[in-house]
């Protein structure tokens, strides 16, 4: 009878695993708490603290915050400060389409230019040819103008508690789809050395 070692989670899927926690981690927490407290405003300054906490793990652990986590968290802060300081949830429902059109525009007009932001922002983690940056860099100004329009919709049309249901597992959905659908161009296009 052979006996088999248990297998070892390597430092990348550690780091995996912790990112994943990082960036969904916060969203959690704020559909969890409005799910037992029905105070969005309550849930707002949950997401921000737990966004910040979150941040500075990431730079306590990794000594890195990624461009778009910055972007991402100052808009944050930004809209949440709007809602609390207004008592308004329009602010923190329009964060979503705000935030993903401002960087579908930032790539598409960067693309247009012949400048390739993509590759400025998240360069170091993948390694494409210009054909493949290309390509990429127009599933992701898909996939921002989707999830704009989406939230949109959303917010618009539901209440508020499903609209924050659609904000953590629809938009999350739309973003695990288009990454299921980049990785064909990745693979294709990735650098071979």
């Amino acid at each position: 009878m052979e006996t088999q070692t248990p297998k070892v989670a390597t430092d990348e899927q550690k780091n995996n695993g912790r990112r994943m926690l990082f960036d969904f981690g916060p969203l959690l927490l704020f559909f969890v708490t409005n799910y037992i407290y029905s105070d969005l405003m309550l849930s707002v300054k949950v997401l921000v603290v737990a966004t910040l906490v979150s941040l500075a793990a990431s730079w306590y652990l990794e000594r890195r915050v990624s461009l778009l986590a910055a972007i991402g968290c100052a808009a944050l802060v930004f809209f949440a400060g709007l809602t609390i300081y207004f008592d308004n949830e329009f602010f923190i429902k329009i964060k979503p389409t705000v935030v993903t059109l401002l960087f579908a525009v930032l790539i598409a007009g960067g693309r247009l230019i012949g400048r390739n932001p993509l590759e400025a922002i998240i360069g170091k983690q993948i390694d494409l040819t210009q054909k493949g940056w290309r390509a990429i860099s127009w599933l992701w100004v898909s996939m921002f103008t989707t999830s704009a329009l989406a939230n949109e919709l959303a917010w618009r049309t539901l209440s508020t508690d499903d609209w924050i249901t659609f904000k953590v597992f629809g938009l999350t959905a739309i973003s695990f789809l288009f990454f299921v659908l980049s990785v064909p161009i990745l693979q294709k296009y990735q650098r071979r050395y």
